[in-house]
């Protein structure tokens, strides 16, 4: 099991600094900022944007992967987003994952005056999105003269990705899916595979959610020729009305049945001192000798 925790970016930097470095001392093996303009009960807190955040944390650290968890087409563009992202790997010297999902249908679905689209036209917008993003981030070949492209939501004539991916073939894609076409964007795609389960499912139904969508994967890989070997499953743990770091036997538990669906990765939240995600560090303090 490979262990991950979400750091809000909301911290001025000392302290989120702190944070991005103490991930890495205590042995979590990837660590990851939300991708929002603003975000649900704390749209009225500090918020600072996700790229420099991740540049940032690409700085101080060494071993630990970055993440995003996850962007989406909601407010970016793919050609501008693939400059930043390949910038954000090459400074971390090919440590970021990028974590994407279709978008909610919350702030950010709404701030830049879009207007409400359907679930399918939010799919389609999707993977029209990882699409480009796939194509721009295994950049050109010598002489190519850039990217062109005109499809329903986005566009380019002549996008440039000079240079060399800092990985090869591109930086991995974790997909976020749970319906039947998102799965297939995974199987086309994705180097890995997150859920955060059934919207609104807690406690034992979320559990049997989750085991309803693993075998959903499983089929969806099994229809399109994927091996399942190929494909890594992050499981967040937070998202089951149950946060897996209120204690060091919630943990525990949490990781273990995850372990029982054959998850490959967990995610938690860093404990917060009030609200959402609410704990203490010294949690984390308790569960670093599980990291290694």
């Amino acid at each position: 099991m490979r262990y991950g925790i979400v750091i809000l970016p909301q911290f001025d930097w000392p302290e989120a600094r702190r944070k991005w470095q103490g991930a890495e001392q205590y042995g979590f093996h990837h660590a990851w900022t939300y991708d929002h303009l603003s975000w649900r009960s704390l749209a009225d807190q500090p918020w600072q944007a996700t790229i420099p955040t991740l540049a940032a944390a690409a700085a101080v650290t060494d071993r630990i992967r970055l993440g995003t968890f996850v962007a989406s087409p909601n407010f970016r563009h793919p050609v501008p987003f693939a400059k930043e992202i390949a910038t954000v790997d090459d400074i971390s010297g090919g440590r970021l994952t990028l974590g994407v999902g279709s978008g909610g249908t919350g702030f950010d679905a709404f701030v830049l005056g879009q207007p409400s689209y359907t679930p399918r036209q939010r799919h389609e917008r999707f993977a029209e999105f990882v699409a480009d993003l796939d194509l721009l981030l295994r950049h050109e070949e010598p002489g190519a003269g850039g990217f062109s492209f005109a499809g329903e939501w986005f566009s380019a004539v002549g996008a440039r990705m000079v240079g060399r991916p800092a990985q090869t073939p591109r930086v991995p894609f974790v997909i976020a899916a749970n319906g039947p076409k998102g799965l297939k964007l995974v199987a086309e795609h994705a180097a890995g595979w997150v859920t955060t389960g059934a919207d609104g499912a807690v406690g034992e139904q979320w559990w049997s959610a989750v085991s309803g969508l693993v075998r959903r994967l499983d089929d969806t890989l099994a229809a399109t020729g994927r091996d399942a070997g190929t494909v890594d499953r992050y499981l967040s743990l937070d998202s089951g009305g149950a946060f897996s770091l209120q204690s060091v036997g919630a943990f525990d538990d949490a990781v273990g049945r995850a372990a029982e669906l054959g998850f490959t990765d967990v995610i938690s939240h860093w404990p917060r001192p009030d609200g959402i995600y609410a704990g203490s560090e010294s949690v984390l303090d308790e569960i670093a000798t599980r990291l290694g």
